[in-house]
């Protein structure tokens, strides 16, 4: 069967190759959090979504447990979604800068948002055999996703996924590559590009390690490498 984004979104979603994940992940969908009581939680792994011919591939850390493991979409619905689409947004990478649910009309455009596990795991912390059994579906989609131009690694873990899943689809990563907030590496010829940020979690963003004009400026420099300018799009 060809390959497809479709495809690896399904057998993403029907993965039950981690117990430890599959148990928690079920588990934080049956007793919920009470603000969440009467929501219906997805309680399953979460595919990657956004434009297919991307040029901005996001990598994050896993779903949250009660951001995109209840609502079934990367980035959804806690306030690191929120603080991300609002920087995606001016940069026209997204069509809205919030997201609540997957049927809340939010595109992306020229943008992919991926992560290195996919399944919400314990204190956000998956063991290093998790990254391992998901590592296959980054690489895949990496190799679908033949238009980028800049890979962004949303904190350290997202790094060490892309370091590994890169040279498996024949990028260069240079030996040297270190995790540094604000970083630009060169990959290769100088045609891509891996961008480096603090993850904006809630932790980051309330203890002012991650502020709204340092994340925006990782923005401002993908926009500018996949060559669609160096500012916001206009208002009004």
């Amino acid at each position: 069967m060809t390959e497809t984004l479709r495809r690896i979104s399904t057998e993403v979603i029907h993965c039950r190759a981690c117990p430890r994940l599959v148990a928690y992940r079920e588990r934080v969908a049956r007793e919920k959090r009470r603000a969440y009581r009467d929501r219906e939680y997805w309680g399953r792994p979460v595919p990657g979504f956004g434009d297919a011919e991307a040029r901005l591939i996001i990598v994050g850390l896993a779903p949250g447990a009660h951001g995109s493991n209840r609502t079934g979409r990367m980035f959804t619905g806690d306030s690191s979604g929120d603080t991300l689409y609002a920087a995606l947004h001016p940069f026209r990478f997204a069509s809205q800068p919030h997201s609540i649910s997957r049927d809340d009309g939010l595109k992306l455009t020229d943008s992919f948002i991926t992560a290195a596990v996919r399944c919400a795991p314990p204190e956000n912390r998956p063991a290093p055999d998790e990254f391992a059994a998901c590592l296959p579906f980054l690489v895949r989609e990496l190799r679908l996703l033949r238009r980028a131009r800049v890979y962004l690694a949303l904190g350290h873990a997202a790094f060490g996924a892309l370091t590994r899943a890169l040279p498996a689809v024949g990028v260069t990563m240079p030996k040297a590559a270190r995790f540094k907030h604000g970083a630009r590496i060169s990959l290769g010829d100088g045609s891509r590009w891996l961008l480096c940020s603090y993850h904006p979690s809630r932790q980051n963003t309330q203890t002012g390690r991650l502020t709204t004009p340092m994340f925006h400026s990782v923005f401002r420099k993908a926009r500018t490498l996949t060559g669609g300018g160096d500012g916001p799009a206009p208002s009004g």
